[in-house]
């Protein structure tokens, strides 16, 4: 049974995935336009680039609000996928769709980061 405070959180995740699913302008960006000057070139690219980043960056988004929205209706929402533990109410509130407690979600940014370090490194590696 879903408690009035779960209704309003739900309420709000619907609505922050409705105004993240309505700003597709950037997709219009990714189009690749034919311009004769190499820095309009390299502008373009820049520009294509950036609206890239910012569609996967919506994109996650829109797809942690609908894993928690998942996770009110089948009872699991603030319980970390992890260590199975209560999510802190000010961790939620400040993100309402985190997977995680504030302890796993640092672990996995430093394995994160780890595993980016060491993509740089192979890739200097093979340069070299």
């Amino acid at each position: 049974m879903i408690t009035e405070n779960l209704k309003l959180i739900r309420e709000q995740l619907d609505s922050q995935l409705k105004k993240a699913g309505s700003s597709r302008a950037a997709g219009d960006s990714i189009r690749i336009q034919q311009v004769a000057d190499p820095v309009d070139m390299t502008q373009e690219a820049l520009a294509r680039d950036m609206a890239v980043q910012i569609l996967d960056r919506e994109s996650a988004l829109a797809r942690g609000l609908r894993s928690a929205i998942a996770r009110i209706d089948d009872g699991s929402y603030g319980i970390c996928h992890e260590c199975e533990e209560k999510i802190a109410p000010k961790r939620l509130k400040a993100i309402p769709w985190a997977e995680l407690c504030f302890s796993c979600q640092e672990r996995a940014d430093g394995s994160e980061t780890l595993r980016q370090d060491r993509a740089v490194f192979e890739n200097l590696a093979e340069a070299a």
